[in-house]
């Protein structure tokens, strides 16, 4: 089990540790999601204020757009991959964690190191990648 080519699959006791990974990324978008929150609000205060003049605001007020919707797409991104880590710890709850939707069997070690979120084994996703 202690093989670093690829091959080495998940067990039961690599759970703490993808545990701690997942973990550690849902609060990484914590704190990015807040962040955003922050900035958006800060933007519409500097807007609805009376300290600014019409025609600053004006020749920002597309620039600004654009930085919202930038701001929003991201969020929207941040929270589907919170999502998908989020549906990781309920398979590590429910036991079913590291093993593969399609064919069952365990994933790889580093699979799971480099997406902990995965659900598919390099050779399923790689199979659902081709009839695409």
């Amino acid at each position: 089990m202690t093989q670093n080519d690829g091959t080495r699959r998940y067990s039961k006791d690599d759970l703490p540790h993808f545990r701690e990974i997942i973990q550690t990324k849902r609060l990484k978008i914590f704190k990015e999601l807040g962040y955003l929150e922050e900035a958006s609000l800060k933007t519409l205060e500097e807007y609805s204020g009376d300290s600014s003049t019409y025609s600053l605001h004006m020749a920002d007020q597309g620039t600004d757009a654009q930085e919202r919707e930038k701001a929003f797409l991201f969020a929207a991104r941040e929270n589907k991959f919170l999502n998908h880590l989020n549906r990781a710890v309920e398979r590590m709850d429910a036991g079913t964690y590291g093993q593969c939707a399609t064919c069952g069997e365990p994933i790889q070690y580093m699979r799971l190191e480099a997406v902990p979120h995965a659900t598919l084994c390099i050779d399923c996703k790689r199979a659902q990648e081709d009839k695409r």
